[in-house]
C-alpha cells in the first residue's frame, strides 16, 4: 500500500501503477473503485497528498496577487461549496 501511495503522489496512473507492480490492470482499477478497499485509500491519500501541496503553492501565489493563482481558488472554492 505504501507503493501505491508514494507512486500516486508522483502522479502515476492506475495503469502504470498496475504495471509496474505486475497487477492485472482491471482488477486494480476495480480495487480502486472499492470504497473501502485498502488499494483505494492508499491511492487517493497519494494523490491528495500532492494536491495539498499545489493547492498551498496557489494559496501562496494568490495571496501575492497572482491573477492565474487568484481564479483557480475562485474555483476550488465554489468546487467546495458544492461538494458541501
Amino acid at each position: 500500500m505504501t507503493t501505491i501511495e508514494q507512486m500516486a503522489a508522483l502522479y502515476i496512473t492506475p495503469t502504470e501503477i498496475a504495471i509496474t507492480l505486475d497487477l492485472p490492470e482491471e482488477e486494480f482499477k476495480s480495487d480502486i473503485a472499492m470504497a473501502d478497499s485498502p488499494a483505494r485509500k492508499a491511492y487517493f491519500k497519494g494523490k491528495l497528498s500532492q494536491k495539498i501541496e499545489n493547492r498551498k503553492q496557489m494559496a501562496m501565489l494568490a495571496r501575492v496577487g497572482s491573477p492565474v493563482a487568484l481564479e483557480m481558488s475562485e474555483r476550488a472554492l465554489l468546487d467546495m461549496e458544492d461538494d458541501e
